[in-house]
């Protein structure tokens, strides 16, 4: 039997533990959070490029325009703090007083650290907290007790809360409002797995919170300072075990991806229809993103083509040496590269195929590629508008150079392209399409039978049921 939840006291005001995760660019705007918080939830904003709107209510694309990626980047950064205010307020409107709005920024993204004092500076009183992860963010304490408000770091094990709060949160205690556990193995997004942890062996997450939490005491943390788990919560039933558990302490609940199929997300109508075909496995824990991290997607047409543009890949040397004695005669124009024989072989049946240009990476290996795609990543490379603090695939830094000092890597993609592109209804099968691992129990929740789609408020008054 369901134990059931109790509403908790989060910034002077009763809500349910139960939290909208904030996802990406534009697919946790004000219409998903606001209502979130109008069913006396927390709902989160996503403060990663959020829209902005012209005074007909049409969204204002966001469209680059100047030379220089530095002078881009402070675009995008501009773009990114007129956007997030705009939908704090419309979702802090349509809050009704109701629940609780949180923004989302991701520590990794360009500038997060202008674009998140930017939208507290003109957001005040209006956002109870901010959750924040990808990266180590060690300020994010000092900003919040600069603005008064209450911050949640997103941590994927006590090891990562342990550094944080040694180095900076402990001095700022009295703003820690929870810590967000995203389980690496079952989140949709970008991953916290760390080096030490086997992408193909996902462990239980209940050792790591209760050691999660048994850190949180050895620093002074209550109890009464929530765990949030995040990643493969779909029926609070199951989770019955972790209520009320003296292990775990408090414990609320973080769900990311349930909130993509309601009457208020504002994803595509073709993403929607996805959701539900999608089957047990169907979801891609992957390292293609341009972040360095690992990332939970659909495998679509887009992830499939990224595997196989690196399955089209050789090792060479600048000189003959070892078994690299074959010079390559195919996809790179005269300049000499020296591999083995069996990859000279490989790359003729490539070039035959239409895969006729050699691109070059930071591991020197060489990706073949048809010359339209040769053409576009290099378009996009160029295009650049320092979206993340480091890009792998444009190789951009937030530094002095604006460089990661290493070459460009035409394995990955233009993050912030393909996310603008699908979360404003672009083809689902040519972009990331990001969800968690449990994505595929929409098909087998009888809640979505018959193609229903809940209001938001439907979806959490049904979670609160244990279902």
């Amino acid at each position: 039997m369901f134990k059931g939840l109790r509403p908790i006291n989060y910034g002077g005001r009763e809500v349910w533990p139960v939290i909208e995760g904030g996802k990406g660019v534009a697919v946790s705007n004000h219409m998903s959070s606001g209502a979130w918080a109008a069913a006396g939830g927390i709902g989160t904003v996503s403060a990663v490029n959020a829209d902005s709107y012209d005074p007909n209510g049409k969204i204002i694309r966001q469209v680059y325009n100047k030379l220089t990626r530095r002078e881009r980047h402070d675009e995008l950064v501009e773009y990114a703090i007129q956007g997030a205010v705009i939908q704090v307020e419309r979702a802090y409107e349509m809050s009704g007083g109701k629940g609780a709005i949180n923004i989302n920024v991701l520590w990794e993204m360009g500038g997060a650290q202008r674009v998140l004092e930017g939208v507290l500076e003109r957001t005040r009183g209006m956002v109870a907290g901010v959750t924040c992860g990808a990266g180590m963010p060690y300020k994010l304490s000092e900003i919040a007790e600069h603005y008064g408000v209450h911050y949640l770091p997103i941590i994927s094990s006590a090891r990562a809360f342990r550094a944080l709060w040694k180095r900076a949160y402990s001095k700022a205690a009295q703003w820690l409002a929870a810590v967000v556990y995203e389980d690496p193995w079952l989140a949709g997004g970008h991953n916290g797995l760390s080096n030490a942890e086997d992408p193909l062996k996902p462990e239980d997450p209940y050792p790591r919170v209760k050691a999660l939490r048994e850190t949180m005491r050895e620093g002074g943390i209550s109890d009464e300072v929530p765990i949030i788990m995040a990643g493969g919560v779909w029926y609070l039933r199951d989770w019955n075990h972790w209520i009320d558990n003296p292990e775990l302490g408090s414990i609320a609940f973080q769900f990311g991806t349930r909130p993509l199929l309601t009457m208020e997300s504002p994803i595509s109508e073709e993403w929607k229809n996805r959701l539900p075909q999608l089957d047990d496995g169907d979801i891609l824990l992957h390292r293609f993103s341009p972040t360095g991290f690992y990332s939970s997607a659909v495998h679509n047409p887009f992830l499939r083509n990224l595997e196989a543009r690196s399955e089209r890949q050789i090792a060479f040397s600048g000189e003959a040496a070892g078994d690299h004695q074959f010079q390559l005669d195919v996809g790179v124009k005269g300049k000499s590269y020296w591999v083995t024989r069996n990859d000279l072989l490989r790359a003729r049946e490539w070039h035959g195929h239409g895969f006729t240009s050699g691109l070059k990476t930071p591991d020197n290996t060489l990706v073949f590629v048809t010359p339209e795609e040769r053409d576009l990543i290099r378009k996009d490379q160029a295009d650049c508008m320092g979206c993340l603090s480091q890009c792998s695939f444009s190789a951009w830094a937030d530094n002095e150079a604006n460089s990661t000092g290493r070459l460009a890597d035409p394995r990955s993609f233009c993050i912030q392209k393909t996310l603008q592109d699908i979360g404003h209804g672009g083809p689902i099968d040519q972009n990331l399409m990001f969800a968690g691992h449990s994505a595929y129990t929409f098909k087998q929740d009888p809640f979505y039978s018959n193609g229903f789609v809940p209001t938001v408020k439907q979806l959490v008054d049904r979670i609160l049921t244990g279902d």
